[in-house]
C-alpha cells in the first residue's frame, strides 16, 4: 500500500469527493485508510461510567483506491510509484519526480 499514516490525501470518489484530509490509520491488511474529516459516520453510544451517551461522530475507513496522495513538493493530487536504489525502496511522485 503506497498511502501510510500521515499523508495528505485528496478524495477522488463517493460521497466527499474533492475533499482533502490527513491519514489517521492505514489497514493494509484490509486496503483501507481513515481519513480525518472524510467519512463521517453518526454511532449511538449508550453512557456508562463517566462517559456520556449520545450520538458521536467519527471518521469510517474508506478504500485506499478511492484517494490519492498529495504530493508535498508540487501541492497536486498524484499517483505514486516506488524507486530502488541507494536509499532502498522510496515513494516517487509521478507528476514532478521527486522523492516523498
Amino acid at each position: 500500500m503506497k498511502i501510510k499514516k500521515g499523508d495528505k490525501v485528496l478524495v477522488k470518489t463517493g460521497k466527499d469527493s474533492g475533499k482533502q484530509g490527513v491519514v489517521e490509520l492505514s489497514i493494509p491488511s484490509e486496503n483501507r485508510v481513515v481519513v480525518t474529516g472524510v467519512n463521517i459516520v453518526k454511532r449511538h453510544r449508550k453512557g456508562g461510567g463517566n462517559q456520556p451517551g449520545g450520538i458521536i461522530e467519527k471518521p469510517a475507513p474508506i478504500d485506499v483506491s478511492n484517494v490519492l496522495l498529495v504530493c508535498p513538493n508540487c501541492d497536486q493530487a498524484a499517483r505514486v510509484m516506488y524507486n530502488t536504489g541507494d536509499k532502498g525502496k522510496v515513494r516517487v511522485c509521478r507528476k514532478c519526480g521527486k522523492s516523498i
